[in-house]
């Protein structure tokens, strides 16, 4: 046998083994991007839940219902969104929640304005 051609046999396969273990990121690549992509949108379904849920005990409070039926109302939103409430404090014209969604977790405020309609306040960043 010739130098070269014994070179050649004894290479042979070598892309192979390369093609494989750059398939093999890119599919570990692609997993982290659903990961990361699934509990962005989990956060965004909890924000979600916690914003009805504020709203849903601001209006209790609105209608001249007591803080207890108020929490009952925001714990009843947040469970129709798939949350379940942590924590409602509602008092005067204002509520505040937390809510669990899976691992995400999610605050919002609702306040009743002078005209008796309720709105979520802006989140701090």
């Amino acid at each position: 046998m010739t130098r070269g051609l014994r070179q050649r046999l004894t290479e042979r396969g070598n892309v192979s083994v390369l093609v494989l273990a750059g398939v093999g990121l890119a599919v570990v690549l692609c997993l982290e991007i659903a990961r990361v992509g699934g509990a962005a949108g989990l956060a965004a379904r909890a924000d979600t839940a916690a914003d009805a849920a504020a709203l849903a005990g601001a209006d209790a409070l609105a209608l001249g219902r007591t803080s207890a039926e108020a929490r009952a109302s925001a714990r009843a939103a947040a469970g129709d969104n798939g949350a379940r409430l942590e924590s409602c404090t509602c008092r005067g014209g204002d509520a505040e929640v937390v809510v669990v969604l899976g691992r995400a977790h999610a605050r919002a405020r609702a306040v009743v304005d002078a005209g008796g309609v309720s709105r979520v306040l802006p989140r701090d960043p």
